[in-house]
């Protein structure tokens, strides 16, 4: 039996592959051979608490059990993020988008619909994001109707996201004009934290989902698709399977949103740049 203060075991190269293997086939993450430590220590805590002898010990396990390849998953994803990262993609929304989707909406050209995918949501902060900046710009009182689907392959983290709970310090994120308007300071037993208030913890529904499916669920048709810090992970193959899903769910006027590290070209002729990281549907010709 492994002793739980001692180091943890060896993982073999044979062994590495076969997780490299397994997660790749159930996540389209491609870990190369640089992220051996990662797993390395991503894995140790859970071995321990299995009091599991060996990583091909767990390998077996988690082949066999469906429920432990969750944890599996769930330990290996990193979710790093904020509330307005990228601020680039929320300008462009209040500059260029809203007070278009606005005047519609008004003249009656327009539906007073908006329905948002965050793929990749981690905790939250980018759909509760989007959520702020299309209330204060699309208001209920005016007709507005705000749908917003938040998804993630980790069930530990859309936890942690349905809670709508963070650090007051993350305060200094958001722009005072939202943070006003929609948070909520914690006092007593909550002091210290901060909360999205009712109005927006309406319009968001969080979900488990995997862009590696073969089939996704019958999401309907998105105007708005963040999909941010995501593809980073994968390989061209994987991203390009994922990526075809994805806009089967893009509305023909929509825009698809990926990260600043981020690059479609040569993965689709689906879509075309609008500015960079900001795609809608049509010819990249």
């Amino acid at each position: 039996m492994w002793d739980p203060l001692a180091n943890p075991p060896d993982l073999p190269d044979r062994v590495f592959q076969g997780y490299q293997r397994l997660i790749y086939r159930e996540a389209g993450i491609y870990l190369g051979p640089t992220k051996k430590a990662l797993l390395m220590g991503r894995l140790s805590r859970r071995l321990r608490e299995l009091g599991c002898a060996s990583f091909s010990a767990y390998l077996e396990l988690v082949e066999e059990d469906q429920a432990e390849r969750l944890r599996l998953l769930d330990a290996i994803c990193t979710h790093e993020t904020r509330f307005f990262r990228e601020p680039r993609h929320f300008e462009f929304l209040e500059q260029e988008v809203l007070p278009r989707w606005r005047a519609q909406g008004h003249s009656g050209t327009g539906v007073r619909k908006v329905r948002v995918w965050s793929a990749g949501c981690s905790t939250g902060e980018e759909a509760f994001t989007t959520a702020m900046v299309l209330r204060l710009h699309l208001p209920a009182e005016e007709g507005w109707q705000i749908e917003i689907v938040a998804t993630d392959l980790s069930t530990r983290i859309l936890e942690r996201a349905r809670q709508t709970l963070w650090s007051v310090e993350r305060a200094q994120e958001i722009p005072t004009r939202y943070l006003k308007a929609f948070m909520l300071r914690g006092t007593g037993s909550q002091e210290g934290k901060m909360k999205a208030g009712p109005e927006l913890r309406t319009l968001v529904r969080f979900q488990r989902l995997n862009l590696n499916e073969e089939r996704f669920p019958d999401l309907g048709r998105f105007d708005l698709l963040f999909c941010r810090n995501v593809f980073i992970y994968f390989d061209a193959a994987s991203k390009t399977r994922a990526l075809d899903r994805l806009l089967d769910h893009l509305s023909p006027q929509g825009f698809l949103f990926v990260g600043h590290a981020e690059s479609l070209g040569g993965l689709t002729q689906r879509l075309k740049l609008v500015q960079s990281t900001i795609y809608t549907p049509g010819s990249a010709g």
